[in-house]
């Protein structure tokens, strides 16, 4: 169906821990307190893989359209 998504898939693996990363670095070059760094970087790790499905469902579709 999505060759590119059967071939590559543990490619995609390696995006959570980078988001993961970097939530938790750019969380705690902002913040200092360390439960204050937690609840940001989480925000942040669950906007950025929010956003980076979305991107990934949008090619997905235009792939298949095109």
């Amino acid at each position: 169906m999505f060759p590119l998504m059967t071939v590559q898939v543990n490619v995609l693996w390696y995006l959570f821990p980078l988001a993961a990363v970097i939530s938790l670095v750019y969380s705690a070059s902002r913040y200092e307190l360390t439960e204050r760094i937690l609840q940001r970087a989480g925000r942040l790790f669950v906007t950025i893989v929010v956003f980076m499905a979305i991107v990934l469902v949008i090619l997905l579709l235009l792939s298949r359209w095109l």
